[in-house]
């Protein structure tokens, strides 16, 4: 059986990570093919590395033109896959309405995020996620949601609310796992010493507000403290960033590392992992990678972070960096102050995502709805 995956790029990203897991997972009974309607971005080339055929159409500015709906369109008849499954806005508009007028009627829509905010949230996507909520009842055979707060979101601005359905993200428990080694050649490589090393692995965006972590990190009474930041545009290319690095006085507690492919390492090597959005996330995958290398987390309460972390972390709210700076310095003072209820934290953060959101528990929750709507001849 084949699933054909619409997504509207592979690069650093949430849904670009449950992709991958689902169509590289040894437990998958489908063979998978995608579609990127921009470029192979970080992804393409390690599902190319699987065997999985991955398609990329260059998209550019949001607009997919008409020798791309002719390519997607061909590729859909060519293919004949059992089930269409579509990734994200642009996604599940393009790929949802090309794949149904190529004939495909087991089509099933991704949707990964939650409030978009006018004045922060591109415009296109916006107008695309309205489009898509009138369109919803006709188009996807069903509609999967990364997190409860996602649905909860989309359904209440039209989303038909008869198809939809949670299905968590999972991991891969075996390759995030705490590994003392990896950890310790990861500070030695960069040179990280510090009483606190604070991590955040994200894209440069507003919607991972890192002026918030910034500021918050400012605010901190600690004699020495380090934060990395890990992801795509996330280095000392960035103007912005290194400008706001000076004027809050972190030029030397700040690290801007940029994209890197070893993010079990740096999860393993970092004291705290701390998100510092603002909106827009749904089930925030970073969590879930550092909590499963035994990390503590400090996210904003966005999406279904607040259901990840549980008791095991902290969660503040949005846009209030005094609230990180404090919740910060509480996960200090203990780690410094009581080493056997850090350890217990620590422990308690890797069987929260053991226990409730593993890699086989995401493939056979997709993949029962995949089954659901193949017609048996």
């Amino acid at each position: 059986m084949k699933v054909l995956h619409i997504i509207t790029g592979l690069n650093d990203g949430g849904a670009e990570a449950v992709l991958f897991r689902l169509a590289t997972s040894n437990e998958s009974k489908f063979e998978h093919l995608v579609i990127s309607l921009m470029d192979a971005g970080k992804y393409g080339s390690m599902l190319e590395d699987f065997g999985v055929k991955v398609y990329c159409l260059n998209m550019s500015n949001g607009i997919l033109g008409l020798l791309n709906v002719f390519r997607i369109f061909s590729i859909v008849r060519k293919v004949k896959p059992d089930v269409v499954q579509t990734w994200m806005f642009h996604g599940d508009l393009f790929g949802g309405v090309l794949s149904r007028l190529a004939g495909v009627k087991n089509i099933v829509w991704g949707v990964h995020h939650t409030t978009l905010i006018k004045g922060e949230s591109k415009r296109s996507t916006i107008l695309i996620a309205k489009i898509n909520s009138l369109l919803s009842r006709f188009i996807p055979k069903k509609i999967i949601y990364c997190a409860d707060r996602s649905r909860e979101v989309q359904e209440s601005i039209g989303f038909y609310k008869k198809k939809g359905m949670v299905v968590s993200n999972g991991y891969d428990v075996s390759e995030y796992v705490a590994n003392e080694k990896l950890g310790e050649d990861f500070k030695k490589e960069l040179k990280l010493h510090s009483e606190l090393l604070i991590g955040h692995v994200a894209r440069f965006d507003p919607q991972k507000d890192q002026n918030n972590l910034f500021v918050g990190l400012s605010l901190l009474n600690i004699q020495s403290f380090k934060a990395i930041l890990i992801g795509t545009n996330l280095d000392d290319d960035n103007s912005l960033l290194v400008k706001k690095k000076t004027e809050l006085e972190l030029k030397d507690s700040v690290k801007l590392i940029g994209r890197r492919n070893d993010i079990p390492s740096a999860m393993n090597a970092i004291d705290v992992f701390v998100l510092s959005s603002s909106f827009g996330e749904a089930f925030p995958n970073v969590l879930n990678e550092a909590m499963a290398c035994g990390t503590p987390c400090i996210t904003t309460d966005v999406g279904d972070a607040s259901r990840i972390v549980g008791d095991t972390g902290w969660v503040v709210p949005p846009k209030d960096p005094q609230a990180l700076s404090d919740a910060i310095m509480e996960a200090y003072h203990e780690m410094k102050s009581s080493p056997e209820k850090w350890a217990a934290r620590k422990q308690a953060c890797r069987n929260r995502i053991v226990d409730n959101f593993s890699l086989e528990t995401m493939v056979s929750g997709y993949e029962r709805v995949w089954l659901e709507g193949i017609e048996i001849t």
